[in-house]
């Protein structure tokens, strides 16, 4: 281990720091960050650590012999792709340990940062096609008008790549890329194609929706941390609202008025096995769209398909509304145990994808622009998503307690897991 003696602390600072405006953009809890911080801090041996995240601002205090440092600054300006996360977590776990020099670890933080798409611009175009066509498949539309979810999502996956170059474009892309997808299905209807419209509009879009950081607002009010929370589940909705406004842009230019965007007037497909498929094929789309780290694809898709399952059969005994609260209550402890026992990537790798697939954002959206159109439906609408997202966030709080529950009371499961760990390691 370093000895503090010998640590720059100017260097363990921005370290620090910079690691911080990672692990935020990683869509880590502001508590999770200060607690890894403050471990940080103490293994290189410096006194009274101090830290202070918002989802926007990061404060780090402590005393190194007889200084005292501190640095404040903003949060995260990018948001990471699962593989970098899982870097970004290895090389916090080396820091929290002291095994690794902070001016090493900030040049490997760099690193990662500046690290491009394991399969590279057309990879991460065609598995937002992907993606879009199997959360098609999972909300059940007509077969036949999967090839145009696939095209809508090749669109609005080419928009983010060129986002990527002009960061100028990050806060008009939702609303760009929203106004475009409807644009382009009204006009499509216009033409006399039947196309059952929400099915079609939602996949495209739905890297947009903020459900991750609504449930995140979610959990860290549930915590106590109210300006982070609340400041989460501000900047979620004001979201919702502008993918809203894009939509129904979007429409009025095609002669539609916003009610039409949530008409249903197609029966959804019958085909029991399809949203089944459509899992696999989402699964497929988010490993390459968001460059999962390798060896990550079999976990990422365990996990997609029990939270699916445990959705599906609340879905039919309890209703949709509180659905997400089982998904979430069995991705959450398995991704951890995927991680912390079977030696698997960062439990955030494997779960945030089955954000996306429980899409809370989706009811929302919906909501939102049933607003403009029918102001009561609308706000009972919100309602209802307010308490799904409620019971995701619930979800997920209770399934990391049922981990550690799990963790601290059944020594054989450690005992199991930890003989199947050497003899995998043995292989």
């Amino acid at each position: 281990m370093t000895q503090a003696a010998a640590i720059d602390s100017r260097a363990l600072l921005e370290f620090m720091f910079q690691l911080g405006q990672a692990y935020l953009a990683s869509g880590e809890q502001t508590a999770q960050v200060e607690q890894n911080l403050r471990r940080m801090a103490s293994a290189y041996g410096m006194r009274r650590p101090r830290v202070v995240t918002f989802p926007t601002a990061v404060f780090i205090n402590f005393h190194a012999d007889r200084e005292e440092r501190l640095t404040l600054g903003e949060g995260p300006a990018q948001t990471l792709r699962l593989d970098q996360i899982a870097e970004v977590y290895a090389l916090g776990e080396s820091a929290q340990r002291a095994e690794i020099e902070p001016a090493e670890g900030l040049k490997r933080l760099h690193e990662i940062l500046r690290k491009g798409a394991r399969f590279g611009a057309v990879g991460t175009l065609v598995g937002h096609a992907i993606l879009t066509v199997g959360l098609a498949m999972v909300l059940r539309p007509a077969l036949t008008r999967l090839a145009l979810a696939a095209l809508l999502g090749a669109l609005v996956g080419a928009l983010k790549l060129i986002e990527r170059e002009r960061s100028v474009l990050f806060v008009p892309l939702p609303v760009a890329a929203a106004a475009l997808v409807s644009s382009l299905v009204f006009l499509v209807v216009k033409q006399g194609l039947a196309v059952e419209p929400l099915p079609v509009l939602v996949p495209p879009l739905v890297t947009f929706l903020p459900g991750a950081m609504l449930t995140l607002g979610m959990v860290e009010l549930a915590y106590g941390d109210m300006v982070s929370g609340s400041s989460r589940l501000m900047t979620g909705f004001v979201q919702l609202i502008l993918l809203a406004f894009g939509l129904a842009a979007g429409a009025a230019l095609i002669g539609f008025s916003p009610e039409q965007l949530v008409a249903s007037r197609l029966p959804l497909a019958e085909v029991h096995w399809v949203p089944w498929v459509g899992v696999v094929v989402f699964g497929i789309g988010m490993y390459l769209h968001l460059s999962a780290p390798r060896r990550s694809f079999a976990w990422i898709l365990a996990v997609l398909l029990c939270a699916f399952a445990a959705q599906q059969l609340a879905a039919g005994v309890f209703g949709n509304e509180i659905s997400g609260f089982f998904g979430t209550l069995v991705a959450t402890p398995l991704a951890y145990l995927i991680q912390l026992r079977f030696g698997g990537p960062p439990a955030s790798v494997t779960f945030l994808p089955s954000f996306w697939l429980l899409v809370p954002g989706s009811l929302s959206l919906l909501s939102v622009t049933r607003m403009m159109s029918d102001r009561s439906a609308g706000v009972d609408g919100m309602v209802t998503a307010i308490f799904a997202i409620a019971s995701i966030a619930l979800g997920t709080l209770v399934g990391a307690s049922l981990y550690k529950w799990l963790g601290e009371r059944l020594g054989w499961w450690r005992t199991r897991i930890g003989r199947f760990d050497r003899r995998r390691r043995e292989r």
